[in-house]
């Protein structure tokens, strides 16, 4: 399920997976993925936290004053994801294909986090100011070009060669 997952992204599911124990969670949940997110804390996504001032301890707070919390639970227990979780994967492989990326990256589970509108992760990024379209945009703009494949330098008189035969060649 997760080839397509760079190491950063694994990363995140791992420390969601973690985040979910902690808070003794029966299922990794969009509010883990945040948090393993901003655990992870690099490449697009951690640079627009950083702007956003949206931080681990920020985040983990906001889930205390909604009641999120309880005991931790071992993280030996098998531990699924809810159906929001796996629409927020669903929607995160969405993204980087819609971006023409071979591999889904955290700043497309990022997106799939905004995608979900009714979760409460997306709850807590729109509050800090953070919006679907924006991040998609900053995303788009901040992501490493595509490689052109470069062009044949002998191309251009094949090309006038077959299209105009004999100008090529002056006759």
């Amino acid at each position: 399920m997760f080839e397509r997952y760079t190491d950063r992204a694994r990363r995140v599911i791992f420390f969601a997976r973690y985040e979910a124990s902690v808070l003794a969670s029966s299922s990794i949940d969009t509010e883990h993925l945040l948090l393993g997110l901003l655990r992870e804390g690099a490449g697009i996504a951690g640079k627009i936290f950083k702007r956003s001032k949206l931080t681990y301890e920020v985040v983990r707070r906001e889930i205390e004053a909604r009641g999120r919390l309880q005991a931790q639970t071992s993280t030996s227990v098998d531990m699924p994801l809810s159906p929001e979780a796996k629409r927020v994967l669903q929607h995160a492989s969405e993204e980087a294909e819609r971006m023409d990326a071979a591999h889904i990256d955290i700043e497309h589970l990022l997106l799939g986090l905004l995608r979900e509108s009714e979760c409460l992760a997306a709850d807590i990024l729109t509050s800090k100011g953070l919006h679907l379209e924006e991040v998609r945009e900053e995303t788009r703009l901040q992501s490493p070009a595509k490689e052109v494949a470069p062009r044949p330098k002998d191309a251009f008189p094949k090309l006038a060669d077959f299209l105009l035969p004999g100008w090529a060649r002056g006759g």
